[in-house]
């Protein structure tokens, strides 16, 4: 059986910042390193979780240069090259591969609706000048969604397309590639969906913002819902967390849970209400209880 572009856990990594909102280089190291050390073997960069509309090109590079250097061979990544046009989307590619990524995560220009023939031409603008592999990313929470039929179509026909990551929350897509093109790589893109998805057999991956700090969560998640064996407090435990989590925004909420597990300081692209520090404040208290139970259970 060929082996597929992404297989398994991918962690999607958040891309810390100092308080002055520049990267933070030492935090984005120590991040890896603390995954590495947890058993992560895959990366997603520069994607959702990685607030991608922050970065600009020449970060980009300086973020992949960290990647690179902490991973040396220790573990593979992936790049999302999200941007409005083709022309920035491809040199966002070109610096991703320069970097050694193993492929692109390619999601649909943001902020305008844009109709399915316009989603369509733009990937087979980008899939024609970039020489890499490259997996669409379906994020209708923010972007255009990429539908089923329009997938498939992409999918068998453009040959460096190998691919989906679905963040949508459905298995709609990933239902339609195991039935019409079982060689397309199906990764599960929302932590929620990842029980079902696993029930039915339809993820040769997962790329996980909730492994960016609970790896050991999504890692046995995986491993047991592929034997049909997840424990009902392992899946109580993921339901438990994403609940949480959702009170914020997803990057700003795992940047607190790591702030709480002495990762790296939290850091916001602006200043945070009064209500949202409360929030924080209450989610780092509700943390360090639920850490303690979920050592139990992942243990």
């Amino acid at each position: 059986m060929t082996k597929k572009l992404v297989e398994g856990v991918f962690s999607a990594v958040v891309t810390p910042r100092d308080e002055n909102g520049n990267l933070s280089e030492s935090g984005l190291q120590t991040w890896l390193d603390y995954l590495v050390d947890r058993g992560i073997r895959g990366f997603a960069i520069n994607g959702a979780t990685g607030e991608f509309p922050l970065t600009s090109a020449d970060e980009l590079k300086r973020i992949l240069k960290v990647v690179s250097g902490v991973l040396n061979g220790r573990a593979e990544f992936m790049v999302g090259v999200g941007a409005g046009d083709v022309k920035t989307t491809c040199r966002l590619g070109d610096i991703a591969i320069e970097a050694g990524a193993k492929g692109l995560l390619l999601p649909v220009p943001g902020f305008f609706p844009y109709a399915q023939d316009d989603v369509v031409s733009f990937v087979r603008a980008v899939a024609n000048s970039l020489r890499a592999p490259i997996l669409l990313y379906n994020l209708p929470q923010f972007t255009t969604g990429i539908h089923p039929q329009s997938t498939l179509e992409l999918v068998s026909q453009c040959e460096n397309i190998v691919g989906i990551k679905d963040s949508s929350g459905s298995l709609d897509t990933l239902r339609l590639l195991r039935d019409e093109c079982p060689e397309a790589c199906r990764v599960v893109g929302n932590d929620g969906a990842l029980p079902a998805a696993l029930n039915e057999g339809l993820a040769d991956g997962v790329i996980s913002g909730v492994a960016c700090v609970l790896p050991a969560l999504i890692q046995g998640m995986f491993e047991n819902g592929a034997r049909g064996i997840v424990s009902d407090a392992m899946l109580s435990a993921l339901d438990q967390f994403i609940r949480q989590l959702d009170t914020l925004p997803t990057p700003w909420g795992l940047k607190v849970i790591g702030e709480a597990l002495g990762i790296a300081k939290a850091s916001f692209p602006f200043p945070l209400s009064e209500r949202r520090q409360l929030q924080r404040e209450e989610m780092t208290e509700w943390f360090s209880q639920y850490n303690t139970a979920l050592s139990a259970i992942v243990s």
